[in-house]
């Protein structure tokens, strides 16, 4: 029986550890604490898991004395970004094991503290990359594996965000990079971390541009320049087109969406926290746009990009290699789509031959299937018959946050940076 500490008792920490704690490991896994900064996320939990209504809670303050008194074997990271490093350390400091919402950090400098603390502790810190676990994208680390393209050459990698979940980022903590480290470390750490993991190769150097094209006050859809709106009490929200895409006149919510919380109640629900407010507010500080290229160490290139603001949402992928080349094209959230949905396939060109189709067996759950793996693997211990690591570390998650990192500061410089000595916090240089 392993036991089980909650710092952040988020939407995510619900879904993702607590709820298959109390009904799929509840065997082998006990929670026995509950930490954040609002009291009222202790009640929300409660009302919806009622079994744990004993279940000690702890202020954001008061991470040791949860640790002296409920004694955990794991502590489970979950809170917002930017106090994921707070957390990881206390827990090494306390040789304790750590399990962490993605992205890790939401910078290179405490990327690195957490991989040093993590040298000097017998505590183990694992990152919750469920991109991994997708069918879709396990069943390509095993095509590469299989020599299918030979060496990696080159990877394409387009990410498309629609309006409704895109618009989300910029209404919440999400918008100001102090809390999230900008969008190419909160939400493009994933893309860095499964391309890391495909090729098995680190990430040497980036160069990349980044623009605020479609959200703040100077975005081209903005009803009105006035901050501080709230879509709920919104005076001009009929006039606004990333409102009224998704919703009615009457404020019903037209679409839902595995990310976001879309009623009002939950929108009431918490202390100090609108997850509605106004996507042209001044106060955003983040971009919504990215293009960059990034050189390996084994040779291969990435060329990527992400938009926060198009008609659909999915992604375009092609590796391309000695041997042949794949590719595949995902579209996320059909019932957000305006037009009819293929079925993703992976199709697989060899260099001198025929195209070969391939069908993917899915899987139910969160992230195309892949929460329940890995759920599966933190819960029980990683698959011992699959035949190539999956489960992330440290390493792994500084790796992912510090080519977002540079992605952003070589966008901002207008040069390239070298991951380790961003990582290592040298002076970047050409």
């Amino acid at each position: 029986m392993k036991k089980f500490a909650v710092c952040g008792v988020s939407k995510r920490a619900m879904s993702m550890f607590i709820k298959p704690m109390l009904e799929s490991f509840a065997a082998n896994s006990k929670l026995t604490a509950l930490l954040d900064m609002d009291s009222k996320r202790f009640a929300v939990c409660k009302a919806e898991f009622p079994a744990i209504e004993n279940v000690p809670e702890y202020r954001e303050t008061e991470f040791d004395k949860m640790v002296d008194e409920t004694k955990p074997d794991v502590i489970i990271v979950a809170s917002r970004d930017d106090t994921h490093v707070e957390y990881i350390l206390k827990a090494l400091e306390r040789d304790i094991d750590v399990i962490t919402e993605k992205p890790m950090t939401t910078t290179a400098a405490d990327s690195k503290r957490v991989m040093d603390a993590e040298a000097k502790s017998k505590g183990k810190v694992t990152v919750t990359f469920n991109y991994r676990y997708s069918p879709y994208h396990m069943r390509i680390k095993e095509l590469i594996l299989a020599g299918k393209v030979g060496r990696v050459t080159s990877v394409d990698l387009n990410w498309y965000i629609d309006t409704y979940h895109g618009s989300s980022y910029f209404q919440r903590w999400n918008r100001k990079r102090e809390f999230s480290g900008g969008l190419s470390i909160h939400k493009s750490s994933h893309h860095f971390d499964l391309v890391n993991w495909w090729l098995d190769q680190k990430p040497v150097e980036a160069f990349a541009f980044g623009a605020l094209n479609y959200y703040g006050p100077e975005g081209e859809h903005n009803p009105l320049k006035e901050d501080g709106r709230h879509c709920k009490t919104c005076h001009v929200k009929q006039e606004c087109e990333y409102y009224m895409r998704w919703n009615s006149r009457s404020d019903n919510v037209i679409v839902q969406d595995d990310h976001i919380d879309s009623d009002e109640a939950r929108k009431d629900a918490y202390t100090s926290y609108r997850p509605d407010q106004c996507v042209f507010d001044s106060a955003i500080n983040i971009e919504d746009t990215y293009t960059a290229t990034v050189r390996y160490d084994k040779g291969a290139l990435l060329s990527y990009s992400i938009n926060f603001s198009l008609p659909y949402e999915g992604y375009r992928l092609a590796i391309n290699g000695t041997e042949g080349r794949i590719e595949t094209t995902e579209f996320h959230a059909p019932s957000r789509v305006p037009f009819p949905v293929p079925e993703q396939t992976i199709e697989y060109y060899p260099l001198f031959g025929s195209k070969e189709t391939i069908h993917v067996l899915k899987r139910e759950g969160g992230h195309g299937g892949g929460d329940p793996v890995i759920q599966e693997d933190i819960f029980l211990g990683e698959d011992p018959k699959r035949p190539y690591s999956i489960l992330s570390g440290s390493k792994d998650g500084s790796y992912a946050v510090t080519l977002g990192e540079a992605v952003w500061k070589s966008a901002k410089q207008n040069m390239p940076v070298r991951i380790e000595e961003l990582l290592n916090q040298q002076k970047v240089s050409t």
